[in-house]
Formats: structure tokens, C-alpha cells, sequence
């Protein structure tokens, strides 16, 4: 039978130098705003090199103690903007 380990993070989006220069390979995907889900790219492929499998991905509020708030703020808001994603991985167990 199969068995599976986890991996449970937070990933924000955000192109700073670095993975700007990673999507100028793209065409036309230089000047993409800067918290654009691409910039995640290099993280997310890093993570598939070590043979993690993304099978979650959700866009959350992440508070100062890494807790998640999943509604608005408050009730005279409209729905808050995020940048961070709560991802979950997963790999086979060697052996």
C-alpha cells in the first residue's frame, strides 16, 4: 500500500527582483503586478525538485500567530485582499 507523507506552509506572492528576472523568460510577463500568483513559480518548482506534490492550494489572511482568518476583518468591510496562500504538499514515503 501507499503511504504519504505532508507538508502544510504559507507561501505569499510576491515578484520581487529576483523572480522578476525569473518571468522575464516568459513573453510579455516582465511587468506582471506585484503580488501576481506567478511569482510563486520558483518556490512551488523548488518544491516539486524535492518530490513534493502541490495537492491544496487556498488564499488566506494570515495573522501574527500564523493563525488564518478565513471571513472579512469586520462586518463593514467588503472581502479583504490577500497575497498569501496556504499550500499542502504531499510525497511518497520511501520505503
Amino acid at each position: 500500500m501507499q503511504r504519504w507523507e505532508y507538508y502544510s506552509t504559507f507561501m505569499w506572492a510576491d515578484v520581487n527582483k529576483d523572480k522578476r528576472d525569473f518571468l522575464a523568460m516568459f513573453p510579455g510577463e516582465a511587468d506582471i503586478p506585484k503580488y501576481h500568483p506567478k511569482a510563486m513559480i520558483p518556490e512551488l518548482d523548488s518544491m516539486g525538485q524535492d518530490g513534493w506534490e502541490l495537492v491544496h492550494m487556498q488564499p488566506v489572511i494570515v495573522g501574527n500567530n500564523y493563525d488564518v482568518c478565513v471571513g472579512s476583518t469586520d462586518q463593514t468591510s467588503q472581502r479583504p485582499w490577500t497575497n498569501a496562500y496556504f499550500c499542502v504538499f504531499k510525497r511518497p514515503v520511501e520505503g
